[in-house]
């Protein structure tokens, strides 16, 4: 039997005394269970949690990554992502583009069917609703921004869709595989209007098959799916995926331990320590039941500044750049993270983008004495005469701030940290009310761009992503200039410039290049995932 000394226990802080009970409760929980077996032995259904909730399963609305996970299975879009993040086709067979990168010309596949009640084939003019559809300010789909320089979509016949643009857009083909683009029936649509939400109709392997919101959802194979696996065979391979939604992500990660669960993303922190090494490796105990396949993840955690009208100390680069180098990144990502993720020495664009530049010349690393040396030249020798900095974050970021203020602390910045719920927060970056903020950045579509748009003055919140208020005219030169080429080893050679101005400039410090952590059991084979977050469920197997 498991103990545990009372006395010693009723000692421990909170914290502490929750890493026992999730230490105890797993341990007993392997010993008791192993790895259960699925009460449907006849069938393979894949079950997963999503603590965030889905609030609709309409891809008009699918923002963030539990409502993208939730829509995913149900829809297709002219072209997908592979495992590379490369451009592969799905409903488009082919393509082709212009000389001048302005027509986009797709040819449709012609065996693509809608799920029931439409239960019928798919043609171009379903894409010219679905993407006007996106577009229409009445529906006011957050994903309206993929089509801003698009002046008009065309069905030339069933299978020939055309896409013409204002002006050339390299990354253009890429946004296209997004969620916002997948393609739905107009009379379904308009059958139910808003409660399309909750009666989803799409091309995907799975549809819809009972949703009591907020308990569980699930999906079931589609038949009639179009795509086929190496061998021939029909996909998907599953017969169904279920998801439930508990809020608890203790409860969450008992549940995947006992087996009821066959996936977990990611790990809360109050039990990282529990399930991972420092490296950031499975202990023992959970490797011989568990896999784990972890690679990079397109986000980037940073630290902002606010540039815009910037007073003080910060609106010094000499301080900003001091700050940077004022901090041991490598050292918070082994303690603080378990090695989860990549310290942030390079650029804003992150590791596992085309983007990233692996021989970059720039960027940030623990350099204390240069650090002194820039405050000493900014007219603060020592820290002597600079003013008390403000460090706006959230509870989740409390940690990795504390570790920065007392690392900035020994080289004579003090910095106060202070802390704000989560949406007071953004509404406070956006308009512009705080000097110093903590920030990240999920990429919307796979090309540097999308991370270097945050520089791009005109694109000044709260109307854009420019959150630091950022302003400079060498690097709106290269951001219109790279957005314009057609010419791949151009535009990357011009990302490599912005974003190198940028770090120089420091109007953010990057805190690290995040990681996806995916957690199975050994029943589940062929799951697949890319740098996006993707959740490909067409190969999915689970041994019996």
């Amino acid at each position: 039997m498991l103990r545990i000394d009372n006395r010693c226990f009723m000692g421990m802080k909170g914290f502490q005394r929750r890493r026992v009970l999730v230490a105890v409760l797993c341990a007993g929980v392997f010993v008791l269970t192993g790895c259960q077996r699925h009460r449907h032995e006849d069938k393979q259904i894949f079950r997963y949690n999503e603590s965030a909730g889905i609030a609709t399963l309409d891809p008009a609305f699918a923002k963030d990554q539990s409502l993208i996970w939730g829509c995913k299975p149900l829809y297709n879009g002219l072209v997908q992502l592979d495992t590379a993040l490369r451009v592969e086709p799905c409903i488009a067979k082919s393509w082709s583009i212009s000389a001048d990168g302005l027509t986009y010309r797709f040819t449709l596949r012609d065996d693509v069917m809608f799920h029931e009640p439409a239960s019928r084939r798919v043609t171009a003019e379903d894409f010219v609703y679905s993407f006007g559809r996106i577009t229409d300010p009445t529906v006011a789909s957050p994903g309206a921004w993929i089509f801003s320089d698009v002046e008009g979509f065309e069905a030339e016949d069933d299978t020939t869709f055309i896409i013409r643009l204002r002006r050339p857009f390299a990354p253009f083909l890429s946004q296209l595989g997004m969620v916002y683009c997948s393609v739905v029936p107009r009379e379904v649509v308009e059958r139910y209007g808003k409660d399309f939400r909750s009666h989803p109709c799409g091309t995907g392997p799975f549809k819809m098959q009972y949703w009591k919101e907020g308990v569980k959802l699930v999906l079931r194979r589609n038949e009639n799916y179009f795509e086929r696996d190496e061998e021939g065979r029909r996909l998907p391979y599953l017969d169904a995926v279920a998801v439930t939604f508990i809020v608890d992500r203790q409860t969450v990660f008992m549940e995947f331990v006992k087996g009821k669960l066959d996936f977990m993303n990611s790990i809360d922190a109050s039990y990282k320590d529990e399930i991972l090494t420092r490296e950031g490796k499975l202990k023992e105990k959970y490797a011989k039941k568990i896999d784990l396949v972890s690679t990079p993840y397109l986000n980037t955690e940073y630290l902002g500044f606010r540039m815009e009208d910037a007073e003080g100390p910060l609106g010094d680069v000499r301080v900003r750049q001091a700050i940077n180098c004022g901090f041991d990144r490598e050292k918070m990502m082994r303690y603080l993270r378990n090695n989860i993720g990549r310290a942030g020495t390079g650029g804003f664009v992150p590791v596992g983008l085309p983007g990233f530049d692996t021989i970059q010349p720039y960027g940030y690393r623990y350099d204390p004495d240069r650090a002194k040396r820039l405050l000493a030249e900014a007219g603060y020798p020592g820290g002597e005469g600079l003013p008390r900095l403000k460090l706006s974050t959230t509870a989740n970021y409390l940690d990795l701030c504390k570790y920065i203020q007392q690392q900035l602390g020994l080289i004579g910045i003090d910095v106060q940290v202070d802390v704000n719920p989560p949406a007071a927060l953004r509404e406070q970056i956006a308009q512009g009310k705080v000097e110093w903020f903590r920030g990240s950045w999920v990429a919307d579509y796979p090309d540097a761009e999308n991370y270097l748009s945050l520089f791009y003055s005109p694109n000044r919140a709260p109307a854009g992503p420019n959150y630091t208020r950022f302003s400079n005219g060498e690097v709106d030169r290269l951001y219109r200039e790279a957005r314009n080429c057609t010419d791949a080893q151009k535009s990357m050679e011009l990302y490599h410039a912005m974003d190198s101005v940028v770090m120089q400039l420091a109007p953010v410090m990057v805190l690290y290049y995040d990681q996806i952590l995916h957690f199975t059991h050994k029943r589940v084979h062929g799951l697949r995932s890319n740098a996006m977050n993707t959740l490909d469920l067409r190969r999915v197997t689970i041994e019996r």
